[in-house]
């Protein structure tokens, strides 16, 4: 992709993104390793679940026959025979008049048809006083009374979960197909940046967007490589594109990509060819990048701004890497809210202000104000941390009165 001094939609330059964005090819994965990856493929029962008749109770497994008629006036002695623990290999034969006491989960030996729980005896272990019949209430598991073998148990698309894991274990599965969590190299680029924590010089700023990137990969199901701040130096961002091409999936930059002089990401990445900068119809976040380094790793090149940076990855790094795991769902769900207060919106740019969910929570259509009293400035970094979401506001909307519905994405489920 080109450069083009012409501007796009938010929905166009997203599109332009995904077009090229695909899934992550699948790989085995050992079930240790498989938490929060989206599954490949689908998984079918090995074995039967359960693989045989077992106990679901403490208690006594015997013939129904001999207790039939068991009371607590009139209770039934039998003679223990056998003590079967969850995992024994023995199946002792129960003559008539005969038990064998039995843990939960343990093997039914093939005479008895029925478990008496503990609490109905005496819980004797030489012989054992039965005080109630159990007509119709085995308290036995079948074998396959959950799935057999071919069943299906989960299906390809889904974000693997503990119970997802649980289940593969369950019925037989040691690994999974699955789509790897992309890598991603994130950087701030700017020679006023230092490390949070050191001095200020006049003119310095603390970086914050490599930290706001990294942990918003993480979230994202991403696994981050920060990188940290890289001066306004083309040679020195040019050797860290070089060092980490082809040891991750994505980069994602901050900064140096509007029409300044010391924009150094442009002045590195246009001149390839394959990376189109061009403003985008959204306020903050006008000035977007995105394409291929020299070997096809995608570059999201995102402006400098923190509020601008938080907006942007939510609004097209986000689907993108979701695509690269292997997800169809892109976009967290939109929703309707009715605006507390009132707001201004630019005149032709669609606004993503970040918004505050206000109390009392749970309330339907929920209310929403700016998160900070200075709308949507892009600088405004301190009150992201008050923000629960971004409301949308369409490009031919110039003010958000009180009382106006508006489209909301939330970012905190």
């Amino acid at each position: 992709m080109v450069d083009s001094p012409q501007s796009i939609s938010v929905e166009q330059h997203l599109a332009g993104i995904l077009a090229e964005i695909g899934p992550l090819a699948p790989g085995e994965v050992p079930l240790a390793d498989a938490l929060g990856l989206t599954l490949a493929a689908d998984v079918t029962a090995l074995v039967d679940v359960p693989g045989f008749d077992n106990s679901a109770m403490d208690g006594y497994a015997l013939r129904r026959a001999d207790v039939a008629a068991a009371s607590a006036d009139a209770p039934v002695r039998l003679t223990v025979i056998a003590d079967l623990p969850a995992g024994t290999a023995e199946n002792p034969r129960l003559e008539p008049g005969t038990a064998a006491r039995i843990m939960t989960g343990a093997p039914i030996p093939d005479d008895a048809d029925c478990v008496v729980p503990i609490e109905n005896t005496d819980e004797g272990t030489d012989t054992v006083t039965v005080f109630t019949a159990e007509p119709g209430r085995s308290h036995i598991r079948h074998a396959g009374d959950d799935v057999r073998v071919g069943d299906p148990v989960l299906a390809a698309g889904r974000t693997l979960s503990s119970r997802d894991l649980a289940a593969a274990a369950a019925v037989g599965c040691r690994a999974l197909a699955a789509h790897p969590a992309p890598r991603v190299a994130v950087l701030s680029t700017g020679s006023e940046l230092v490390a949070p924590g050191e001095p200020l010089s006049h003119g310095q700023i603390h970086d914050s967007n490599s930290y706001l990137l990294a942990a918003a990969v993480t979230e994202a199901g991403g696994i981050p490589i920060r990188l940290g701040a890289v001066p306004d130096d083309a040679d020195a961002l040019r050797a860290v594109f070089e060092t980490y091409a082809g040891q991750v999936d994505a980069f994602v930059t901050s900064g140096g990509v509007s029409v300044g002089a010391y924009d150094v990401v442009k002045a590195v990445l246009a001149p390839l060819g394959s990376v189109r900068f061009g403003p985008v119809r959204m306020q903050p976040g006008k000035p977007q990048g995105f394409g291929r380094w020299i070997d096809g790793t995608p570059i999201f090149a995102l402006p400098g701004n923190p509020v601008s940076v938080f907006v942007s990855f939510e609004t097209f790094v986000r689907p993108a890497l979701r695509r690269m795991r292997g997800l169809t769902e892109l976009q967290r769900p939109l929703l309707t809210a009715v605006a507390e207060t009132g707001w201004r919106s630019p005149a032709g740019r669609a606004q993503y202000i970040p918004i505050t969910v206000a109390e009392p929570a749970g309330r339907e259509p929920m209310s929403i104000r700016p998160a900070s009293v200075g709308g949507s400035g892009s600088h405004l970094v301190a009150s992201l941390a008050a923000a629960d979401g971004i409301a949308i506001v369409a490009e031919d909307v110039t003010e958000v009165r009180a009382g106006d519905t508006v489209a909301v994405r939330l970012v905190t489920s």
